[in-house]
């Protein structure tokens, strides 16, 4: 719940050191499960609503097939090598391959309050406010930088995103306040 007033966007992170960090939490850390909930989110664009769904059965292919639930529509997404790799790794931590991949010892379903906070600690700083949402931003700003920055990226965005236009994908990846924020720099 957030203070009335208050401004309550999440920053988006570095793709690769927050990929690497994920990684090294899958194999050493007792949160192994989030260092793959960040791995899968910040390769998928998924929102957590949609992450927190994910079973075991669903990593077995080479793509998973979904309905979001906030616009049910459908969507197809290739697992690439990175979400296959830390799958492999989260298999060898705990070999428990039925149900759902993002549960606790109780067997019940993370809550996405219990992935935010953990994320916050995890990766949050003083000057990044970090969420589950951070995820799909960091997705975006990656697939943006990885397409040298173009229009052709946003119109890919924004149809991955459900957005109505690449202006409001603009707008929610930060790019946009960035442009503004170089005019005033540029007087």
């Amino acid at each position: 719940m957030s203070l009335k007033n208050s401004v309550t966007t999440s920053d988006y992170m570095n793709f690769d050191s927050t990929l690497n960090k994920s990684m090294k939490i899958i194999k050493t850390d007792k949160n192994y499960k989030i260092g793959f909930l960040v791995v899968f989110g910040i390769n998928s664009g998924l929102r957590i609503s949609d992450i927190l769904k994910l079973k075991h059965e669903d990593l077995k292919n080479d793509s998973i097939s979904l309905m979001e639930s906030k616009t049910n529509k459908k969507r197809i997404i290739r697992l690439n090598d990175n979400i296959k790799k830390a799958y492999a790794l989260l298999i060898e931590r705990s070999p428990e391959t039925d149900g759902y991949v993002f549960s606790s010892n109780q067997n019940t379903v993370f809550s996405i309050q219990y992935v935010n906070r953990t994320l916050k600690s995890m990766f949050g700083t003083k000057t990044l406010s970090i969420s589950s949402h951070s995820l799909r931003k960091t997705f975006g700003r990656q697939v943006w930088s990885n397409n040298n920055e173009t229009d052709k990226a946003l119109i890919y965005l924004s149809e991955l995103f459900n957005h109505s236009s690449p202006a409001i994908t603009k707008r929610y990846l930060g790019i946009r306040q960035e442009e503004l924020d170089d005019i005033y720099m540029s007087l």
